[in-house]
């Protein structure tokens, strides 16, 4: 499975998830995300790319877990390209409202596209925020989820970070978890609650995770 860092994250921030869940015996791949800032279009074309790589290797298609914008993106793929992928866990990722999320996030994003218009590449830009940019995405992500591929939406009343009502998805699975947002990514429970996701979305049981960790 392929594992997708959140907003302003990298892949090493899975790496304790990744390792975890390939002693589950999971078969684990990096994103190749260094840092998840730029425009969500273009890092959902690389992911695309990347998510054809291993599913040519793999000869299947591949299950996503995706953290926060992570998750976003992953949901975005999965209704463009049902091809690639065959389930999809979200940790913490506001689907339903992306500006639902704490002001020093907020903070964070204005930065970003401050950069941007000073001429730093590689950055989130206005239009990624509030432009059409930012209109195909979120349109993307609440489109209907494909027949055959599972989601499950992990979310935290604790979060702290994005409301945690954006984060269920009535296409999806929900598990309600104690954690905080950053803490998903490396809490026991909550990689415990993904390892049992992925599973039983294998087994086309994903409707049955429900539970509280």
């Amino acid at each position: 499975m392929l594992l997708v860092p959140g907003f302003l994250a990298g892949d090493w921030t899975l790496e304790l998830m990744a390792r975890s869940l390939r002693d589950r015996g999971f078969r684990t791949y990096r994103s190749d995300i260094t840092a998840n800032i730029g425009c969500t279009l273009d890092a959902a074309t690389a992911l695309e790319e990347r998510l054809e790589q291993v599913a040519e290797r793999r000869g299947a298609r591949v299950q996503v877990v995706g953290h926060s914008l992570g998750g976003m993106i992953a949901r975005g793929i999965a209704v463009r390209r049902p091809d690639l992928v065959s389930g999809i866990v979200t940790m913490g990722s506001p689907m339903l409202a992306p500006a639902a999320h704490h002001r020093l996030l907020t903070g964070g994003v204005s930065l970003l596209t401050r950069l941007a218009g000073v001429g730093v590449p590689g950055l989130m830009s206005v239009d990624c925020v509030s432009g059409s940019c930012a209109e195909t995405s979120f349109l993307e992500t609440r489109r209907p989820v494909p027949a055959g591929v599972r989601m499950t939406n992990v979310y935290s009343r604790r979060d702290g970070i994005v409301d945690w009502r954006a984060c269920i998805d009535p296409d999806g699975s929900a598990v309600e978890v104690r954690a905080s947002h950053l803490g998903m990514a490396v809490d026991p429970r909550v990689i415990d609650v993904v390892g049992r996701a992925l599973t039983q979305q294998v087994a086309g049981g994903a409707q049955a995770v429900g539970a509280t960790a």
